[in-house]
């Protein structure tokens, strides 16, 4: 795993946000995106995000923050679980893991995307490098776990999504910190839920390989 990506702090990763989004803007809606690689550069702040401070909106700019960094998120969680499906002779509980991961965060995917386009504005951030994201996977990371086999495979998986989760908690933190969407905040909290309790769950599984 990159260890810089997993440690960089979720402020930091909130004001990059404010930048990139400045250029979403133009590229306007799209799908999510699915690159791993290390941060990008700032651009012009949020549009609209003074209006939305200032009017009576039942959502606020860390609500659009919160979903247009954990679409990118969840897209890579998902494509994880889907690599480490693809392999064959991994444990059942493993398997299941990754099964369960997929069904939760595709959803929530889509549910996220409708809340981005109900508040107009941009479901993708135009720059595509990484988005200093707390857990993310860089490039190199996700090819390892490609061309990784048996236990390798399992073991890398497992220490990926733990980082990974742990970025996510990260994420959903700040929004229940600062978010006003109920329907986000509510996402928010049942991330750190699930997500505390999964990372239990991959620490016991790694501790039998």
């Amino acid at each position: 795993m990159n260890t810089t990506l997993k440690t960089l702090s979720i402020t930091a990763a909130l004001a990059a946000l404010l930048g990139l989004a400045g250029c979403a803007a133009s590229a306007g809606s799209g799908s999510m995106p699915m690159d791993h690689g290390t941060s990008g550069s700032m651009a012009s702040s949020m549009p609209g995000a003074t209006a939305l401070a200032s009017t009576g909106a039942d959502h606020n700019q860390a609500d659009v923050m919160f979903a247009q960094m954990m679409i990118p998120h969840h897209a890579q969680a998902v494509e994880m679980s889907g690599i480490i499906l693809a392999k064959p002779d991994m444990p059942a509980e493993l398997t299941a893991l990754a099964i369960g991961i997929k069904a939760a965060q595709a959803p929530e995917i889509e549910q996220m995307t409708g809340w981005l386009t109900g508040w107009n504005v941009p479901t993708m951030m135009a720059d595509h490098s990484g988005h200093g994201m707390s857990g993310m996977v860089d490039d190199a990371g996700i090819d390892k776990l490609n061309s990784a086999t048996g236990t390798e495979a399992a073991r890398l998986f497992l220490e990926q999504m733990i980082g990974h989760h742990e970025g996510a908690i990260d994420m959903a933190q700040q929004e229940l910190s600062a978010g006003k969407s109920a329907d986000a905040v509510k996402l928010a909290r049942g991330i750190v839920d699930a997500q505390q309790s999964e990372i239990t769950h991959m620490r016991q599984l790694l501790a039998t390989l």
